[in-house]
């Protein structure tokens, strides 16, 4: 097959021509749809034309105008004839040439002109879900981040409405749809007194569960203009109020990356109007819920996203990025924007756990093959930086521990929201918001480069960040190693930090990052102990270590004291220290902030599993530490804690995290651990769980909020004993309750199982959204022989291998050559999250890896591979020779 070409930020130029206005004109048809555009182009240098080269993929072209002459196919001229003369066209203007991907204009006017283009498509046969299709009789649009080419050419009875955009907009923010849709509507007054009307489009029958969709939108806009509403708020107001009269939501089955903000115009086949507005297309299971068939999960998952794109109207929009390398310049922040909002409306310490679970995850892809910056140095296809997340673990997060979190954010995205995070933290929360202003000022309505806003946060604060620039151009997992010594003479409390960068594919040399770390003290009853440095803020010198930076910071104190460092992860980075196990024991039962008791726990937990691995191998009988579980007991006890906090401190390690540990992945011997160590859990702390549900049970009417998040996180924990699950399932008056004990009994096979799963699908075989929670449960499931049952309900009627939800849910968890190659003829987006589960396959034993080496070979025969697949495949294949 032909090599794909790569991408590369070096090589970025500013575009040889502009578009000033570009009208669109669709003509739907059940057979064809007719895509007419009408641009306005100058170049950019008027009076030295040059070759105008347009994108474009599985378009049909009908017609080509410049200036109102038609152009015909064919050579053009070595030597261009002067420009227009007097409203004549020379003959050299009248060609074009057409490839599969490109449309060539070599020679245009040198001052500004009108390109006329029509062009064909069929949007019922696009499965790949980009550019214009049909879903469930729909027609929509997903243009992000290269759907416009299959639309139209363009640079990087019937009804009529017409739209037009009062802002210059990059065309990926565009979007149509047009169906059978009915709306709920309601009025948005911004601080100013401006009128916004909102609207979420849905199909008729699905409209009473946009309640929870409406009431997020209202509170994200609220929250923008004024966080101070929300009594967790930490004062970082950005005060940016909604600039048109219209807001629309439109809820989609079938959406490849899940939601997308866009500049649109909604046709509805009834009512046709006339809309001026901003919009956005979400998948539907990130619009639709109701306490009978969405879990509190799914309500958290809304109200992230759904403020995620109203936030991009200026972090996004209004500031746009220059190309897709700075896309971490609108996602990261974006996404930082969207965890704040979350985690004032919710709780911030459970949200700052759920975020950095996620950043583990990346953090151990950052250590693969696919390991790239937050500021990529080169793409073969753009799709791939959306696709970026560790699907091996997806159903396990999503279901077990990601309870805020949305699953489909790539490590882009993450690792570009903590690094804005940093930024926060270098420089405060007034100083960060001076800089935010800064920006705007400069910036609205440019499209913007990282070192745009870098430069803003720099300049209005007066600020050194040294080499912080690296956190953008340099990929890899940052270990920060640090130990600590107490002098009983002196009473200072030294530690001594270092850092170090493994080499990754490209970068094999490394240069000191700039890292903001938090530190606390406690005393040997728990208090914080107030810290005064030797100097003002600490003596802070640097000393070289084998070519690597090493900082000591020497903090005065008035006792022994154990160190308490990261506080709530002030930085994206793995850290290592010198505490022991009776240090973070002393930290579980202690540290006066949730986060750090939370991860002491973890460490333990993490330490435990390692430990209990070791002996498996070795054919040994396995115990439990029984002061781990005292401390588990400890933990579940505490009536003071945050009830989220303590369902998610008692919930071990995924299996995932465990083996990224392991110099090679041994996946029986962490799943029988973790087996292992959870009935143990479960028989010792039986008296402390039953008690627990019954405390946390309830009968009061669903609300999503965190007191009611947090109980039914609380009680759901305990549901490892099997009778507890059944009763809970017959009990339980919403999905949240009945999707955690259905979660608990799957895993165990027998009639209860396969009792509770029909009755599941019996009863709401005709809603998709539970329809595909059914598949997910069955394809999480611990039983034996469960790959075969996967396979079979791959037949199953309710499952479309076209469909990107009942794909994930299925299917997400496994690695299927042959799905692969059929996902990559229908959706090659779809496919590449696939293929990118094993992008890390060398690191298992040797068996495995023959299986995950041959399936990847098998895919890399294959003639007409896509772009995505290409990629991921052959980076994973060239990881065998490192």
């Amino acid at each position: 097959m032909n090599t794909p070409e790569e991408i590369f930020l070096k090589d970025y130029k500013s575009p040889d021509y502009y578009f000033d206005t570009v009208d669109l004109n669709f003509s739907l048809g059940e057979e064809k749809t007719i895509v007419a555009s009408k641009i306005t182009v100058f170049p950019r240098v008027e009076g030295s034309p040059s070759p105008l080269i347009l994108d474009g993929v599985v378009l049909k072209l009908i017609s080509v105008k410049v200036n109102g002459k038609e152009l015909k196919e064919g050579a053009y001229m070595k030597h261009p004839l002067p420009n227009t003369v007097a409203g004549v066209e020379h003959e050299a203007l009248l060609h074009y040439i057409l490839d599969s991907c490109h449309l060539k204009l070599p020679s245009l006017p040198g001052n500004k002109f009108t390109l006329e283009i029509d062009t064909e498509i069929q949007p019922q046969n696009n499965t790949l879900l980009e550019g214009l299709y049909k879903s469930s009789g729909n027609f929509c649009t997903q243009c992000e981040s290269e759907g416009f080419r299959k639309i139209t050419f363009y640079q990087g009875g019937k009804h009529y409405v017409v739209w037009e955009d009062p802002f210059k907009k990059p065309s990926y923010l565009f979007a149509l749809v047009a169906g059978q849709l009915e709306s709920r509507d309601d009025i948005f007054v911004t601080r100013s007194g401006q009128k916004v009307s909102l609207r979420i489009w849905t199909p008729a029958q699905d409209v009473p569960k946009t309640a929870h969709a409406m009431y997020s939108l209202k509170a994200a806009k609220k929250w923008d203009e004024d966080r101070s509403i929300y009594p967790s708020f930490s004062f970082l107001v950005f005060g940016l109020e909604y600039d048109l009269d219209l807001f629309n939501i439109v809820a989609v089955p079938d959406f490849n990356i899940y939601y997308a903000a866009f500049i649109s115009f909604i046709t509805n086949m009834i009512c046709f109007p006339l809309f001026y507005i901003f919009s956005n297309n979400f998948n539907s299971k990130l619009v639709l819920a109701s306490p009978e068939t969405a879990t509190d999960t799914n309500y958290a998952a809304i109200l992230g996203v759904i403020s995620h794109e109203y936030f991009h109207n200026w972090t996004g929009n209004r500031v746009t990025c220059r190309d897709w390398f700075q896309l971490s310049s609108k996602e990261g922040l974006t996404v930082f924007r969207d965890h704040e909002f979350s985690s004032d409306v919710g709780s911030r310490k459970v949200k700052r756990i759920a975020d950095m679970t996620c950043l583990c995850f990346c953090i151990a892809r950052d250590a693969g093959p696919m390991a790239h910056p937050v500021r990529p140095h080169s793409y073969i296809k753009m799709d791939n930086f959306y696709t970026g997340k560790f699907l091996l673990y997806l159903i396990e997060m999503f279901m077990k521990r990601f309870d805020y979190l949305n699953p489909y954010l790539s490590c882009l995205h993450v690792f570009g929201a903590e690094v804005v995070r940093m930024y926060k933290t270098l420089l405060g929360t007034q100083g960060f918001r001076k800089g935010m202003d800064l920006c705007f000022k400069r910036h609205d309505g440019q499209a913007v480069t990282c070192e745009d806003f870098f430069s803003a946060m720099r300049d209005t604060n007066d600020a050194d960040f040294a080499n912080f620039l690296l956190w953008y151009s340099q990929a890899g997992t940052l270990v920060v190693k640090v130990t600590s010594s107490y002098n009983t003479d002196a009473d200072t409390f030294s530690l001594k930090f270092s850092q170090e960068v493994a080499p990754t594919p490209g970068q094999p040399v490394k240069e000191p990052m700039f890292i903001p770390v938090a530190v606390g003290l406690l005393d040997s009853s728990g208090r914080d102990i107030p810290l005064s440095s030797v100097y003002h803020n600490g003596t802070l010198r640097s000393v070289a270590c084998n070519n690597q930076p090493v900082l000591n910071t020497v903090l005065r104190v008035t006792k022994a004291a154990i160190m308490s460092v990261a506080y709530l992860y002030s930085a994206p980075i793995r850290l290592e220290s010198d505490l022991t196990d009776n240090d973070l024991f002393f930290l579980l039962a202690h540290d006066s902030d949730e986060f750090n008791r939370f991860e002491a726990g973890q460490l333990l937990a993490r330490k435990l599993m390692l430990s209990l691995v070791a002996v498996f191998q070795q054919n040994k009988p396995l115990a439990l530490n029984p002061r781990f579980v005292q401390g588990l007991r400890s933990i579940l006890c505490d009536t003071g804690l945050d009830k989220e906090c303590i369902a998610k401190a008692i919930t071990l390690p995924g299996e995932g995290e465990i083996m990224d540990m392991m110099e090679v992945a041994d996946l029986d011997a962490v799943h029988a651990v973790q087996t292992f160590i959870r009935k143990e859990i479960a028989s010792q702390l039986k008296s402390e769980f039953l008690n627990t549900v019954k405390n946390n049970r309830s009968s009061d009417e669903f609300v999503f909020n965190h007191p009611k998040m947090a109980q039914y996180a609380l009680k759901n924990v305990a549901l490892d004993i099997k009778e507890l699950a059944l009763h809970e399932y017959k009990a339980a008056t919403n999905m949240t309750e009945q999707f955690a004990a259905l979660a608990a009994i799957t895993q165990k096979p027998g009639k209860t199982c396969n009792h509770v799963l029909t009755d599941l699908y019996n009863k709401w075989q005709h809603d998709f959204l539970v329809v595909n929670k059914w598949f997910a449960l069955q394809a999480m499931s611990d039983i034996p022989g469960n790959v075969e049952n996967v396979r079979n309900l791959l037949t199953h009627p309710a499952f479309d291998l076209r469909s990107p939800t009942k794909v994930y849910s299925l299917i997400g968890g496994f690695f299927i050559g042959e799905i692969v190659l059929q996902l990559d003829k229908l959706n090659p987006r779809v496919a590449s999250r696939m293929v990118s589960a094993f992008s890390r396959w060398r690191r298992f034993d040797e068996s495995r890896q023959k299986l995950a080496k041959a399936q990847l070979e098998k895919i890399m025969s294959v003639n007409g591979l896509s772009e995505n697949i290409f990629k991921i495949a052959s980076k994973s294949l060239s990881a065998a020779l490192n």
